[in-house]
């Protein structure tokens, strides 16, 4: 059993968790928690409980309060963390294992550890806020805790994601820190030291007039809402911008900043910070380089501390970041790694080739294209899927079709389920056909970062100014998960982009048929499936290299088949298994098989995940739709067949079609349809998730 504190108020075991309702046992519980192993007062207790206008009977309802906790943890077999009774108040006991707050900042402790790896340190830091999980004790009902605890737990998360994006910059990988530096400096914007690494990312990548459109943008800010002038070294920045200097040796200054859990002075977060401070004008002092304090503001109490620097003296507890205050975390969304780009607001299209404005020794990252438009990367570790590739590269070889000049045929559509691999498959194809197409070739996301499909005149208008980069003769583009047939017909008829001319290859990838498409556009389809065993086993082996699959072959085909053969969760299980070179895959069979659906998810990059990946693909789904595929999931297999449970009846035929062609349902007429094992697992689980009840005490 583990409390969760960092989002809502919890109780988890494995997958299942139960959240608390809002209660006064459950405020008490949060005040201990969130001091564990420390003795709090009667008198804190009491006013994180009621507020400062307590009852005439405060005294024994607290201890009313902490019997009831004693039963909730009896009835949910909490052992190792007991509520225990000391003079002047109460202490719970509790350690990493058992308190997710604990654990976090045992992951913090660690990575400051690691100040000469900067790699480890960046993993172990990840590692640590794929902990957080929402908004901070948002069924807790206590002011004092949400204005004396909660912002000081917001600042700590704040740290180290500052420290994060630094050890990003200073690996020189700006375009991950680009991911986590959009959302910061949206959700705190007055938080200067987000923008200035938001500023250097972009610069480093070539992209300099993003760069200083940023900058005018925090300048305007500041200057709009506090009446201040950016800092020192954002001007400097912006200097080193305008005169195309390189910034210097990438990350030197980051990699030598104290780690998060070093004492330092920590300015306050946001403009939303200023005048937040507590009501009870109590001061924190802050902890300086030596790590010496005299003393500390803990609990409404303050508590003497001795002087690390005097002989003699036993050692104080090292206290945690200094509470700062901040942003109320209730009011504004939890900072997530995924990004929000700037497509999102204004559409700034790059052609590959073209001029990025910045010099290119200003950095260690390479340019990127932010309006969805770009060359085709390679994708790692390509196997399997040989005859569909070879299929497909005579098809887009092939000389172009002759007809009516003003028709222009599709050539490929690919799709398939969620994960299956179709962006994977064209790219691949893409790439090894390229002296076919010297024009180049494009990919074309044709959905936004937030799931949002872009609309056709957007494309468009990226694609004429990309396409005008590019040289003479054939060109081959990549409709990269196209949403449906609508938004692609306008890019392929006469009055589509310019530049598109004849003989133009066109690939569209989707989870949809598109048998509409198909039928006014001509064109030939490639559906894809999960791997067959061989072709999963063949991806352990160009992953994880075949001295490490060789050597267990019975555990890595054990391996693929609690993946399903799913092309996405194999590529989640060997990205996860590279990062722990020493782990057998024996023990690899045993950890995963426990709950593949939460492992089979990048803790460092919480989007990369089989349930994220589902999750996603059934929020497109028409609520009627998502309703039905929900019913099957949950139902036995029957519920697949024609005829259906007696007791049921069928599922339309209309409808069993509708989710096999938006890639949910494996084959169907004249076969029976059928749900991946995964997919079903998952549909199964957060429907528990979601009908969980609320555990009142």
């Amino acid at each position: 059993m583990r409390f969760q504190l960092l989002g809502p108020l919890a109780l988890a075991d494995g997958p299942d968790t139960v959240v608390l309702q809002p209660s006064k046992p459950a405020n008490l519980l949060a005040a201990l928690l969130l001091n564990a192993n420390s003795t709090v007062s009667a008198g804190y207790l009491q006013r994180a409980v009621w507020g400062e206008e307590q009852p005439a009977t405060a005294k024994a309802a607290l201890q009313t309060c902490v019997l009831r906790l004693r039963r909730l943890f009896a009835k949910h077999g909490v052992t190792g963390t007991a509520i225990e009774a000391v003079p002047g108040g109460y202490r719970i006991v509790a350690g990493p294992p058992t308190l997710d707050l604990l654990a976090y900042r045992d992951q913090v402790r660690r990575a400051t550890a690691m100040d000469r790896d900067p790699e480890a340190e960046l993993y172990t830091l990840r590692d640590a806020l794929s902990l957080w999980q929402g908004a901070l004790l948002a069924n807790v009902r206590s002011a004092v805790l949400h204005r004396d605890e909660v912002p000081r737990l917001a600042e700590e998360r704040l740290r180290v994601v500052e420290r994060v994006c630094d050890l990003l910059l200073g690996l020189g990988r700006c375009g991950e820190a680009l991911v986590d530096l959009w959302t910061a400096t949206r959700v705190y914007p007055g938080h200067e030291r987000f923008h200035e690494q938001l500023i250097e990312a972009l610069y480093r990548s070539g992209r300099q007039s993003q760069a200083l459109a940023e900058y005018r943008r925090v300048k305007d800010f500041l200057r709009e809402e506090l009446g201040v002038d950016p800092s020192p070294s954002l001007r400097r920045l912006e200097l080193s911008i305008l005169r195309g200097e390189e910034l210097g040796p990438v990350g030197q200054a980051a990699l030598a900043a104290p780690a998060p859990g070093r004492a330092a002075p920590v300015v306050s977060a946001s403009a939303e910070a200023v005048g937040s401070g507590s009501a009870s004008g109590e001061v924190v002092g802050s902890g300086s380089a030596s790590g010496a304090v005299v003393s500390r503001v803990v609990r409404g109490e303050t508590v003497p501390q001795p002087d690390a620097e005097t002989p003699g003296s036993e050692p104080a507890p090292a206290p945690g970041p200094d509470p700062v205050p901040a942003p109320d975390p209730a009011t504004i969304p939890t900072l997530v790694t995924a990004p929000v780009p700037t497509s999102a607001r204004a559409p700034v299209t790059v052609p590959p080739g073209a001029a990025t404005g910045a010099p290119s020794a200003a950095g260690a990252c390479a340019p990127s294209v932010d309006a969805g438009v770009g060359p085709v990367p390679g994708v790692p570790h390509f196997t399997g899927r040989a005859a569909e590739a070879e299929a497909m590269a005579a098809r887009l070889t092939a000389p172009p079709p002759t007809g009516p000049a003003d028709h222009r045929a599709l050539a490929v559509v690919v799709s398939g389920a969620p994960g299956i691999g179709k962006s994977a498959l064209a790219q691949h194809v893409a790439r090894q056909v390229g002296d076919a197409f010297p024009a180049g070739r494009l990919l074309v996301r044709m959905t936004r970062a937030d799931g949002e499909p872009r609309t056709a005149d957007e494309v468009a208008a990226a694609l004429a100014d990309a396409l005008g980069a590019t040289g003479e003769g054939r060109a081959l583009l990549i409709l990269d998960d196209v949403v449906d047939a609508d938004q692609v017909r306008p890019l392929l008829t006469p009055g589509g982009p310019p530049g598109t001319g004849p003989g133009l290859a066109v690939v569209v990838t989707s989870r949809m048929g598109l048998g509409g498409l198909i039928a006014t556009h001509g064109g030939w389809v490639q559906r894809l499936t999960a791997f067959t065993q061989a072709e999963s086993y063949g991806l352990l082996l160009a992953a994880l290299g075949a001295e490490r699959v060789e050597a267990e072959p019975e555990a890595a085909h054990r391996l693929t088949a609690v993946c399903g053969h799913f092309p996405a969760a194999l590529r989640i299980l060997t990205a996860r298994l590279l990062t722990r070179p020493g782990l057998l895959l024996a023990d690899a069979v045993d950890w995963l098989g426990d709950d593949p659906l939460a492992r089979l998810t990048l803790t460092d990059s919480p989007g990369h995940s089989v349930t994220g990946l589902f999750d996603r693909a059934l929020d497109r789904l028409d609520p009627r739709l998502s309703q039905a595929f929900t019913h099957l999931a949950q139902g036995p297999p029957e519920l697949l067949a024609d005829g259906g449970p007696e007791h049921e009846g069928p599922v339309p035929e209309a409808v069993r079609e509708q989710l096999a062609d938006a890639g949910l349902l494996e084959d169907g007429p004249p076969g029976p349809y059928r749900i991946h094992g995964l997919l079903r697992a998952h549909v199964r689980r957060t429907a528990r998730i979601r009908d969980r009840r609320t555990e009142k005490v």
